[in-house]
């Protein structure tokens, strides 16, 4: 059995920013999100790739204990992205999406891993998300991502998932998409009127907010001197914080906020390098470093 189950991608990106470009990166929600989640425990993935997908990327993420059980290969392309950011680093212009072996993907959650109590469902199709919770046994924490592209084509879909998680995750501009409104107080109170206990809403480099039952908690962002890409930066916040949870086994409102800023710290690292070249080099002590320094930014 695995500590935290992904759901998600893995896959390859082209990525250019004003500091450089990459191609053929590895990327993918589960693949930033599994090694975020890593520094605190053992997550285990599902997700597919073709017959391209390298093996040094493979010993990458076994190297970090992350169980590939649910890993599936098959024939043909693994997913393909390819985005530019310009000198607003909040958001990728995307120059193609290349589903490939995405399409043939299933979810079937292993056996090994149907008992997971910690569930992260990545940014994927609202059917896969609801397909991977009638899976498993006796889940005690869900998360779920979700894009401005399910929130257009598949809104009833991912409704009814919405009111089986414990946690919605998303970004400012998707949580005004979905609940038509400018106000993110608002778009929170109708989030939390679907069924989740909580709901945390990305603002970038600005940091986070956490509403849950008549209580709000603003976490900051870190004060990044180099920024070299921000792609996989939502998942590796995600992974870090389902990662900070499981391995405390517990839920409760002081948990969570630790949680928040556990995963922001991942999330900000991340953003130094391409692809998961800082974060597949750092190590747990630097977290915790950087940990006490966003304490020091909120006191006052």
């Amino acid at each position: 059995m695995v500590d935290v189950l992904i759901i998600g991608t893995v896959g390859y990106d082209n990525v250019e920013t004003p500091f450089g470009k990459r191609t053929r990166a590895l990327g993918g929600s589960a693949s930033y999100a599994s090694v975020a989640a890593s520094f605190f425990v053992e997550p285990g993935i599902v997700a597919i790739v073709g017959d391209d997908f390298q093996k040094e990327h493979k010993q990458l993420l076994l190297s970090k204990n992350i169980s590939l059980h649910g890993l599936t290969q098959v024939s043909g392309k693994t997913f393909a992205w390819g985005g530019k950011y310009e000198y607003d680093m909040n958001e990728a212009k995307t120059s193609f999406t290349d589903l490939n072996t995405l399409l043939e993907f299933d979810a079937h959650v292993p056996e090994e891993y149907r008992n997971a109590r910690y569930v992260f469902l990545a940014n994927t199709d609202p059917v896969l998300q609801l397909k991977v919770i009638e899976q498993l046994k006796n889940p005690q924490f869900i998360v779920m991502d979700t894009m401005n592209f399910w929130i257009q084509t598949k809104k009833e879909d991912l409704l009814k998932v919405i009111a089986k998680v414990n946690v919605l995750l998303l970004n400012d501009g998707e949580a005004r998409m979905l609940f038509n409104t400018v106000n993110l107080q608002q778009a929170a109170r109708q989030a939390l009127h679907l069924g989740p206990q909580y709901v945390i809403i990305k603002k970038g480099e600005h940091g986070a907010l956490l509403f849950s039952d008549g209580k709000h908690f603003n976490a900051p962002g870190y004060p990044l001197e180099v920024i070299k890409d921000p792609t996989g930066c939502g998942d590796c916040f995600a992974g870090g914080f389902i990662g900070y949870l499981a391995k405390q086994g517990s839920v409760d409102e002081s948990s969570l906020r630790k949680a928040i800023i556990y995963g922001s710290v991942v999330a900000s690292f991340n953003a130094e390098d391409f692809s998961l070249d800082r974060i597949s080099k750092l190590t747990y002590a630097e977290v915790e470093k950087r940990f006490g320094e966003m304490k020091e930014i909120r006191e006052f």
